[in-house]
């Protein structure tokens, strides 16, 4: 091969692979060696190298130096092309590789190339991505030829290629798209500190101000709310909550309720739990549709979020102070700790360090022990109860429907009629067997479906307990 060539031919694929040029020096250097050795054999000592200024090639066989014309005759040009290919396709796919690994969590724009089967195929600027159905944005679609902007959430070799797998759903998009929207989030004057996001439907997103000169919730909204309006665009109208971050856990947690109106809140630092106090008329706004609004509030301050009125909280206190009490071993006194450490059930109780309830308690480790299998056992037969509940509930609400719509439909009234008040007879459970569960329910959580004498409360879950009932 002529120097001139060869240097001509690793210029060009320094500009059109992006590949730097003492990487192209090198895949040249191994595609000859490779080539050589199928003729001297595997177990050779075969050593090339190419002068990077002449692009003049010389070689060595087991030490003893190879004229041009050894290495031309028992070099063969096809096969040192096919390595040579071989090895460029790896370089290139390894740079790709690498370029693409860096930027996971950030923001690409692409055009969509084609849209089949709910999956998109995205062109990028130097590779095609692919966007999955379960990483879009739920109620949104897609056609050829649009514009769209997502994160590179996940990079993978497949063979010669690279796989690049886009998304829309994880806050790193919504994070990204205040970064563009808004300059003072880029240029670092406002920090976001904290996302919780259920694509689609509702982000609360934690801001705080490195200035105190600038607003931090009022930047971010834009006069007239331009600002926010071009992400909520983009998101497919997705709902966004800007809210003020705060270390303090007392400001953080009303902050992220919003907009409803919280009265009190009472930490619980051994469960990591936080019990809020509202108004009544304030209860299902702080809740939110299907428990939306607590539950990203919990996932923005890290704390489990228990939503209650004052008289909710009375009177669960005063049921587990009685529950507690009334297991082997257990003084009303370290019932009363444990109540006002958060403890509000048999579950919550299951699940506390026996080195803790020794140190509150001054108990022994055989005590200790006694009291979580006391309490293990009792939650699993709340649970086993509000199972059973719910089955029951369901199986009348299905009963009463049938009957409503043979009603409806004038259509053997009086025989479906009988069906529906059968059924109810035989699944429901007589008054007095549902009188203390149904004051439970009321109540609010799952396992709090027992009698008193079973459980005096359950908070288990998400904080969002009503959702359950």
């Amino acid at each position: 091969m002529d120097s001139s060539e060869l240097l001509r031919i690793v210029d060009t694929i320094h500009r059109d692979k992006n590949l730097e040029k003492e990487v192209v020096f090198e895949l040249i250097e191994a595609a000859l060696i490779s080539a050589a050795k199928k003729h001297y054999g595997e177990e050779e000592d075969i050593q090339i190298k190419v002068d990077r200024q002449s692009g003049a090639i010389a070689g060595t066989h087991n030490g003893t130096p190879m004229a041009p014309e050894e290495m031309a005759e028992r070099i063969g040009a096809q096969t040192a092309k096919q390595v040579m290919i071989q090895k460029i396709r790896e370089a290139e796919r390894d740079y790709l590789f690498r370029e693409y690994d860096e930027l996971k969590g950030q923001l690409v724009t692409g055009t969509i190339q084609r849209y089949e089967g709910g999956a998109a195929t995205v062109s990028l600027q130097n590779v095609e991505a692919i966007l999955p159905r379960g990483e879009q944005i739920p109620g949104e679609s897609h056609h050829a030829n649009e514009r769209v902007r997502a994160t590179v959430y996940e990079v993978r070799k497949v063979g010669s290629r690279v796989k690049v797998i886009l998304s829309r759903t994880k806050p790193q998009l919504v994070q990204r798209m205040f970064e563009q929207e808004i300059p003072e989030v880029a240029e670092g004057v406002i920090e976001i500190r904290s996302i919780a996001r259920e694509p689609g439907y509702r982000t609360k997103i934690a801001v705080t101000s490195m200035d105190q000169r600038v607003d931090c919730v009022g930047a971010c909204v834009g006069v007239r709310g331009n600002r926010i309006k071009n992400i909520v665009d983009e998101l497919s109208g997705e709902r966004i909550d800007i809210v003020r971050w705060s270390d303090d856990r007392q400001v953080l947690i009303p902050n992220a309720l919003q907009p409803a109106e919280v009265e009190e809140v009472i930490l619980c630092q051994m469960l990591g739990r936080a019990i809020v106090l509202v108004r009544e008329d304030q209860l299902s706004l702080a809740i939110g549709k299907r428990g939306q609004n607590v539950r990203l509030a919990s996932k923005l301050c890290g704390w489990d979020i228990e939503i209650m009125t004052r008289d909710e909280l009375d009177e669960q206190i005063e049921r587990a102070v009685t529950g507690f009490s009334s297991m082997e071993g257990m003084e009303s006194e370290l019932a009363e700790k444990l109540v006002g450490e958060g403890f509000l059930s048999y579950d919550d109780l299951s699940i506390i360090e026996p080195d803790a309830l020794m140190e509150m308690g001054g108990l022994s480790e055989e005590q200790a022990t006694l009291i979580v299998q006391q309490a293990e056992g009792k939650a699993e037969e709340a649970e086993k109860v509000a199972v059973e509940q719910r089955r029951q509930r369901r199986e009348t609400d299905r009963a009463e429907s049938t009957a409503e719509l043979n009603k409806e439909s004038g259509v053997g009234e009086s025989k479906e009629g009988e069906t529906a008040v059968a059924l109810q007879t035989e699944d429901e459970p007589s008054d007095a067997a549902v009188e203390p569960i149904v004051e439970q329910v009321e109540g609010s959580s799952v396992s709090s479906v027992v009698a008193e004498e079973v459980s005096p409360t359950d908070h288990s879950g998400d904080g969002d307990h009503r959702e359950n009932t």
